[in-house]
């Protein structure tokens, strides 16, 4: 029996409370092992509804090989993780190896500072949708996005769509 798909979500203050929890949850459902990413290994980040959530890992521990999916929520929280190196190389990292990477909402914002999206089809939410641009990307308004190993969502209400795109990838 093949071993479970291992699958990273960042957590950080002020990440929307369901696109973190809906794909930790869903993937769960499937099998899957799910866990949380944060700045620092067992500390509690609230989301923007004030809602827990305890980082599993700290980033200095995860590594590409470790990963089978790697997922960015929205929310302020990519603001923070934008900004911090060790964050934007796994993401870049994820990208060069071909596994699943996957954004929604203001997650897309790690995309731009990986420098990872020029030519690339892909949706987030409207607000970052010039820094998308900006970026080289050819923004689509959809409830999911799919170019190559990116994946790429705008709302919580995309979060069927969303989770279905990584499945689809992961199988």
């Amino acid at each position: 029996m093949a071993a479970p798909k291992r699958i990273g979500i960042f957590v950080e203050f002020n990440y929307e409370d369901l696109e973190l929890w809906y794909p930790y949850l869903r993937f769960r459902e499937e099998g899957m092992k799910t866990f949380t990413i944060g700045p620092e290994e067992g500390k509690v980040y609230k989301s923007k509804n004030n809602y827990p959530c305890k980082a599993d890992v700290g980033i200095d521990s995860v590594t590409v090989e470790e990963l089978d999916a790697l997922i960015i929520p929205g929310g302020f929280a990519p603001d923070y993780w934008r900004r911090d190196k060790r964050f934007v190389d796994l993401v870049k990292d994820m990208y060069t190896s071909g596994k699943p990477v996957a954004s929604i909402c203001h997650g897309a914002w790690m995309f731009c500072s990986a420098k990872i999206l020029q030519g690339k089809r892909v949706t987030c939410f409207c607000a970052v949708k010039d820094d998308v641009e900006n970026a080289g990307a050819i923004y689509e308004d959809s409830p999911v996005v799919v170019d190559g190993n990116l994946i790429t969502s705008r709302v919580p209400t995309d979060l069927p769509d969303f989770c279905k795109a990584i499945l689809k990838q992961l199988q």
